[in-house]
């Protein structure tokens, strides 16, 4: 158990809703993640958030300081075979630069977990490319346990996975 944290400014965690795509689309591309505003696939992607957010087995949670969306962190609910209760997953966890190290991330791992906990889940696994080194620090030091490698393969062109740094990250491709 961590010792109580006092974040250095006011964190407040909600569940995300369809207004708000711009700032999540923000995070994501902060996070790496295909640039898609502006472009002809924004509604696309729109339309597969606002499906995300009517998922009962995913939680889209949103971290706001001063009625600022500042981080994210999605959360799904997966059944894993030979376990009867189901695992959480985050493949997103993401925190504005400018609010970096004053609690947000923490605050969204803290509620996460909450969540896990009530649905019954065994455990929780999240998902970090390996040049993230200051957010494997972070992780390790909430707890968490670097477990394994994530292998992936590539079937789309004009991607890069895992997602480069944002510097380096292409803009969605169409």
């Amino acid at each position: 158990m961590h010792a109580p944290f006092r974040y250095r400014t006011a964190v407040r965690i909600r569940e995300g809703r369809p207004e708000d795509w711009p700032a999540v689309a923000d995070l994501l591309a902060q996070l790496g993640r295909p640039d898609v505003r502006g472009t002809g696939e924004e509604p696309a992607a729109r339309e597969v958030f606002e499906g995300y957010l009517e998922r009962p087995d995913a939680v889209l949670l949103l971290a706001e300081v001063d009625e600022r969306v500042v981080g994210l962190l999605d959360m799904e609910y997966r059944v894993r075979l030979n376990f009867t209760v189901p695992q959480a997953w985050i493949p997103d966890l993401v925190v504005a630069e400018d609010s970096r190290s004053a609690g947000v991330g923490r605050a969204l791992l803290a509620r996460a977990e909450e969540l896990a906990r009530e649905r019954g889940c065994w455990g929780m696994e999240l998902e970090s490319a390996t040049w993230r080194d200051r957010a494997h620090a972070f992780y390790v030091r909430e707890g968490w346990n670097d477990a394994g490698k994530s292998f992936s393969k590539l079937l789309a062109e004009g991607l890069t996975w895992p997602p480069a740094p944002a510097s380096d990250a292409p803009r969605s491709p169409g």
